[in-house]
């Protein structure tokens, strides 16, 4: 007898607002911007949510709002404790160890683990000094590395899950200024699809959705006059860079919405993609 198809029983065919009902998730660079939003989405729609971050004051002021905006009335096992802040430092492997630890023996097991943090360093690429080089690489690239160390055996274990990674266009295509950022993230992007080649014969799931431009923090870095916002979305021949044929700049949760989805069970038979969410800003190079 074929095994039941999960995409067909009542749990799964719930309306968006318990979709990851019964769900643990593990989000970093959960206190501000993409990640924040993506762990406000995916308790919005159900799930237990730890949100981790080096910013801890910050990552438990948002971890609080995710209750007090009443965003766990969608699923009915709903506790006060349901959220969970954890201050760490994607650098520090026994930090990330010991988060991924006590988030799930205070939430339960993972299913979804969604990395979000990131740094942005602006030079030339001869003039990037050492220290933004290392740390691009180490929080971009080392950072995601540490983080599917200390999860993926346990999800290999349990044979489920999904690890989303958040990437970026700069990965596939030069931008100017940001030679650190976009080695960083093309690091970043083959390693996890490595990692999802070994863990695919053992259900664990590992994909990346790469933003463009995102009105975020660290997009405003880029943002250094008052036409700066406009250049972005017409393009910049100076540069060499295309503008966005959507003609909008995306929203945070443009960019969860993404993410959710490709930590969803709607995504299952999705392994080692990398979707570009850029408004058609590279052309899909």
């Amino acid at each position: 007898m074929n095994a039941p198809d999960p995409l067909a029983s009542p749990d799964r065919a719930r309306h968006d607002g318990a979709e990851f009902a019964g769900r643990v998730a593990l989000v970093t660079g959960a206190a501000q911007g993409i990640g924040a939003a993506i762990a406000r989405l995916l308790a919005a729609r159900g799930a237990r949510v730890a949100l981790l971050d080096r910013q801890a004051e910050a990552v438990a002021a948002t971890a609080a709002g995710l209750d007090a905006t009443g965003l766990h009335a969608a699923a009915p096992d709903a506790t006060p404790s349901r959220h969970l802040a954890l201050g760490a430092d994607l650098r520090d492997r026994a930090a990330v160890e010991q988060a991924v630890e006590t988030a799930e023996a205070r939430l339960g097991p993972l299913d979804i683990v969604i990395n979000a943090a990131g740094v942005l360093h602006l030079a030339r690429a001869i003039d990037i000094d050492d220290d933004a080089w290392e740390s691009s690489l180490d929080i971009n690239a080392g950072g995601l590395m540490r983080l599917c160390r200390a999860v993926a055996p346990r999800l290999a274990a349990r044979r489920r899950g999904a690890i989303v990674a958040v990437g970026s266009n700069a990965a596939g295509v030069p931008r100017a200024q940001m030679a650190a950022y976009g080695a960083s993230k093309a690091a970043a992007s083959q390693y996890l699809r490595c990692l999802g080649l070994e863990l695919a014969p053992l259900g664990v799931r590992c994909n990346l959705v790469s933003p463009g431009s995102t009105d975020t923090a660290m997009q405003r870095q880029l943002w250094t006059h008052p036409g700066a916002r406009d250049a972005i979305l017409g393009g910049d021949a100076a540069s060499f860079r295309l503008g966005i044929p959507l003609g909008r700049i995306a929203e945070p949760e443009d960019i969860a919405e993404v993410a959710c989805f490709l930590a969803s069970d709607r995504a299952r038979h999705i392994t080692l993609h990398d979707l570009r969410a850029d408004g058609g800003a590279t052309l899909d190079a």
